[in-house]
């Protein structure tokens, strides 16, 4: 957090960056709505509620102006923000204003990191501007910012058990948007690295739609005991699918 920044309650100072920087690109594209073929209609989920960054009080002057797309979403990668897990739920709009202020103050990124948030009460909140069903560029996984989102579940699970609200939520978010794009949440996809402390850059990796942030860069995150959820994550999205 930058220190004219007043933590809030429930949020401690992260242990590690909560997000990983993406290029800037010197221009931005306006990208159609995910679509990714005929048959993507025969596979995709109820959209979800989802809080606008109006509903959360995004300063809008902070961040820099336009939008930065990728050309699809192939993978969802998962993570904690490595904050504390006490907050209450009317609490989490000030919590996610603070790291707002964090990734774009301290960290000098564009914008908000990751491309949505989900609290412990299960709400699910639009991170990164650009529409919730675009393939908007985030920086939440170095490496792999691109034709990816970054989901990140508010708080730390390295020893704590994600409630069960926020799984379900994971499950229904990552269900609608790959959705969007045709891509099955129990299946692979390869993806090239940018470049980070586990792939060389110009690597094809091999990764699962439904991905932790550890499966692209070295890094404890989303935190042991969310990680161990995304089996059930996987499944479930899938059947929200109808797959």
């Amino acid at each position: 957090m930058p220190p004219a920044a007043r933590t809030p309650v429930g949020m401690s100072h992260p242990t590690a960056r909560p997000a990983t920087p993406t290029p800037r690109p010197s221009t931005t594209t306006q990208l159609p709505t995910g679509q990714a073929g005929s048959s993507a209609a025969r596979h995709t989920a109820p959209r979800p509620r989802i809080i606008t960054r109006a509903g959360w009080g995004a300063n809008e002057k902070i961040r820099e102006s336009g939008y930065a797309y990728s050309k699809s979403v192939k993978a969802a990668f998962i993570h904690h923000t490595v904050t504390g897990n006490s907050y209450t739920c009317a609490q989490v709009p000030s919590v996610l204003r603070s790291i707002y202020r964090y990734h774009v103050q301290s960290m000098g990124w564009r914008d908000y990191g990751y491309n949505f948030t989900i609290d412990k009460c299960g709400n699910i909140y639009e991170g990164r501007a650009g529409g919730v069903t675009k393939a908007v560029l985030g920086a939440h996984t170095l490496g792999f910012n691109q034709n990816s989102m970054g989901v990140a579940v508010l708080g730390t699970y390295s020893a704590k058990k994600p409630s069960a609200k926020a799984v379900r939520a994971i499950a229904k978010l990552t269900a609608w948007k790959l959705g969007l794009f045709n891509r099955n949440p129990r299946g692979t996809t390869h993806l090239v690295s940018g470049g980070g402390n586990k792939y060389k850059k110009g690597v094809r990796v091999k990764l699962r739609v439904i991905s932790g942030h550890r499966d692209g860069f070295a890094t404890e995150c989303p935190g042991q005991r969310l990680y161990s959820k995304l089996s059930s994550v996987r499944s479930t999205a899938a059947r929200l699918q109808g797959r």
